[in-house]
């Protein structure tokens, strides 16, 4: 695999010149999952991002009563991205991504994350800028989910 012509794929990096672009696959450790496995579990501390090249993933949230449900399936050619919290808070995992497939991904831990940034500030501010667009679409998307199921707990209690 050419790690570089793959990072290239994903529009997270489509602002990178390819020097850095160069210097990133230096960073990034190719990792493969087996059908089933949990490449991120919920709940868990991780300092991890990863990047799918191949397979496809489910998004699964649990519920307070343990009832797991999936969110979203994600597979290699929408060039997604996953776990890009971790490299920029050391909190738990907000959900579980498991693999339906064999999966091949690129992950980036917060350390190599902080000394790309340091070393190659342009990118890295790209980076972050990125990162922080798709944590707020995310973050609106939840924000529009929530109005629907207050509305819908609303109408459920004045229709009783």
């Amino acid at each position: 695999m050419n790690i570089i012509d793959e990072l290239k794929n994903f529009p997270l990096l489509k602002n990178l010149k390819d020097d850095d672009l160069e210097a990133l696959a230096t960073y990034v450790k190719e990792e493969t999952f087996n059908e089933n496995d949990d490449i991120i579990k919920e709940g868990e501390i991780g300092d991890t991002l990863y990047l799918l090249i191949d397979g496809k993933v489910d998004v699964i949230k649990t519920t307070i009563y343990d009832d797991e449900f999936i969110c979203a399936s994600l597979d290699s050619s929408m060039h997604c991205l996953f776990g890009e919290m971790a490299v920029i808070d050391n909190d738990k995992r907000s959900a579980t991504i498991k693999a339906k497939t064999k999966c091949m991904t690129l992950s980036l831990n917060r350390d190599s994350f902080t000394d790309f940034c340091n070393k190659h500030p342009y990118a890295g501010i790209e980076l972050l800028k990125l990162m922080n667009t798709n944590i707020v679409r995310n973050l609106r998307i939840e924000n529009d989910n929530l109005k629907l199921v207050y509305q819908a707990l609303i109408e459920e209690i004045e229709n009783d």
